[in-house]
């Protein structure tokens, strides 16, 4: 019987990879950096949570700031969060600063202009409330669609309901006017017309494949309870109905992990690994992994490679782990496959040794 355990223990268990092949190099330190995005093959825009927006020049080392015009709070998680650049145009999504120890998770957009960048609200969550809690927030742009997600801002129930923004993935067009393709329009008469999915606790990945063409997306449950799944139109992740396999922080149950009426996510975590920012790797530099999910985690300070192909037995493998700290975003060179990942207080390069 203990035999039995032990091999059904190890096929459960996600493994390490059998062999190091990479290297992992510092390329510059930040401040709390919290997003990135490429905006040509050398250079990658950067924000970090207390309120600055920067560009490293990845030869030649070199950081230059930007000025801009956000009114944002920083509250526990709240500060700037995701940005993302895309043909002459920066999104951001941030705390916006309602008021009153108010904020919102907040999207604007600016012409990209190196020396300052001057910013209009595309979408504001409503209702701004105080909290410093679970703001999300990650961007995608899909065709003409502006992916977003909002965190439930530790109101857990709040999720559940589609006339309020936290909780849900937003989906709008790039001027931030909505498609009149939205759940609302479809039979949900109650959802807020910018929303395309709720249920969701705290969304800190989002990632569009380029190999089916879906977005996927992260979940940063409480006391375990961390997913990786698909955005699904019009669809229900159950939070706080569904627990996912955590418990709150007190140890009282939630709910299940999953029942039948919900979205049911790929592939979960308990206990938590906190997870962080996600892709769906397409790149020269680790070709073999192409098609698969990366998986960053800021608890378990990791990289996960997901093979999510077979649904019914997703392959999960340790890349490394306890080598870059904390890990808030990752970015894959959008020519030569290098990964690039935001941790810590530093731009970190991981290629492979040759």
């Amino acid at each position: 019987m203990k035999n039995i355990f032990i091999i059904i223990l190890l096929c459960v268990l996600p493994k390490f990879t059998s062999a190091e092949n990479f290297d992992l190099k510092k390329i510059v330190d930040l401040k709390n950096p919290w997003g990135s995005s490429f905006i040509n093959e050398n250079e990658i825009i950067i924000t970090e949570k207390e309120g600055k927006i920067k560009i490293v020049n990845i030869n030649s080392n070199k950081i230059t700031e930007i000025k801009h015009n956000l009114k944002y709070l920083v509250d526990g998680q709240g500060g700037l969060l995701d940005i993302l650049y895309k043909e002459d145009f920066i999104y951001i999504s941030y705390s916006e600063d309602r008021g009153e120890r108010k904020s919102s998770t907040s999207i604007a957009r600016a012409s990209f202009n190196k020396k300052e960048l001057s910013f209009k609200n595309i979408f504001q969550a409503e209702p701004p409330i105080n909290s410093g809690y679970h703001f999300g927030s990650r961007l995608v742009i899909k065709d003409n669609y502006l992916f977003a997600s909002a965190g439930e801002r530790g109101l857990g129930m709040i999720a559940q309901d589609p006339t309020t923004h936290p909780g849900s993935i937003i989906r709008i067009h790039l001027d931030g006017s909505i498609p009149n393709d939205n759940p609302k329009f479809q039979n949900n008469s109650d959802w807020l017309p910018e929303i395309y999915q709720i249920g969701i606790r705290n969304p800190q990945g989002l990632a569009l494949s380029q190999f089916d063409g879906k977005i996927y997306m992260s979940n940063h449950g409480a006391k375990g309870g961390d997913w990786f799944g698909e955005v699904k139109k019009g669809e229900n992740y159950g939070w706080k109905i569904l627990g996912w396999g955590g418990t709150n922080y007190t140890g009282t149950k939630i709910g299940p992990k999953w029942k039948p009426g919900f979205t049911k996510a790929i592939q979960y975590w308990v206990p938590s690994i906190a997870t962080s920012a996600i892709t769906i790797y397409k790149g020269d530099e680790f070709k073999e992994w192409n098609g698969s999910a990366l998986i960053t985690s800021l608890k378990d300070k990791s990289l996960r490679k997901l093979n999510y192909n077979d649904r019914s037995s997703v392959k999960e493998d340790i890349i490394f782990k306890d080598k870059i700290g904390r890990i808030r975003d990752i970015q894959v060179h959008p020519n030569n496959g290098k990964i690039y990942f935001l941790a810590n207080n530093n731009l970190w390069l991981m290629e492979k040794l040759h």
